[in-house]
């Protein structure tokens, strides 16, 4: 193996480039990003490092804007990050200028994907060491929520988790998704968040898509919408053992009629 993984234009015999498996290894101990698609809107739910105290939250943000209406939440190294949202900025800048039309969300992430691509495929670069949810709305005016990982593919979703323990989420996901719209959009990506970070503000930031633009909820809206799904949760585990009470009830009266 140690032969195959130093060159990046090399396949081992057994048909894997190891610098992008290594890459993608790296997404996997990222912090974990969470997209879902609603019926009027995107949300974008990322875990938050938690930073020194002296340090400026607003240099460490994981969702940032590409363009007027299209946003991007990543996980994996945060500096690979910064050079591929730039050169994005710059794509969809051009774009703007040379058709006097905005780039289409679908045009980005094309963008996006080719460019990572490009740095698995080229001598003396290393590909970029993160994964993207990039989301916004179509020309005809459907949200949309696009994956990208170190490789270049990418793929439109309805829901979908990068980062740390993303499999787990994403089967999670499957199991609970339903097209929402407005804040019940954003109460199920908070829910897949909380599967696995803990339940503060400090620690999740949510920035909603919509027809009108980007808003990123603040500290206290993300504590307020913490506590309506926790009490919602409470809610359902009472009904759910009301319930499994109830049938055992019934069941002892049957047995005690036979």
């Amino acid at each position: 193996m140690s032969r195959y993984d130093g060159a990046i234009t090399v396949f081992s015999p057994d048909g894997h480039l190891f610098q992008v498996e290594y890459a993608m290894e790296a997404v996997r101990k990222g912090t974990l990003a969470v997209g879902v698609r609603g019926g009027d809107c995107v949300v974008l739910g990322v875990e938050k490092k938690s930073i020194a105290k002296l340090q400026d939250p607003r240099t460490m943000r994981k969702i940032q804007m590409i363009d007027d209406h299209v946003c991007v939440a990543f996980a994996g190294l945060t500096a690979d990050a910064r050079i591929l949202i730039n050169k994005a900025r710059l794509e969809a800048q051009s774009h703007r200028l040379t058709l006097e039309d905005s780039a289409s969300v679908e045009y980005i992430t094309r963008y996006v994907g080719g460019v990572q691509q490009k740095y698995t495929q080229s001598g003396g670069v290393r590909p970029f060491g993160l994964s993207t949810l990039i989301c916004g709305f179509s020309p005809e005016g459907a949200p949309q929520l696009f994956h990208t990982d170190p490789s270049g593919t990418y793929s439109e979703w309805k829901a979908n988790a990068t980062g740390r323990n993303a499999k787990a989420v994403r089967e999670w996901l499957e199991k609970h998704y339903e097209e929402t719209e407005g804040e019940a959009t954003a109460k199920l990506c908070l829910r897949a968040l909380l599967e696995l970070v803990e339940p503060s503000s400090k620690n999740i930031e949510i920035a909603i898509v919509g027809k009108d633009g980007v808003a990123t909820m603040s500290e206290e809206d993300v504590d307020a919408l913490i506590k309506k799904v926790e009490e919602e949760k409470e809610a359902a585990d009472r009904e759910k053992k009301e319930k499994a009470r109830r049938q055992a009830e019934e069941a002892l009266a049957a047995a005690g009629e036979n």
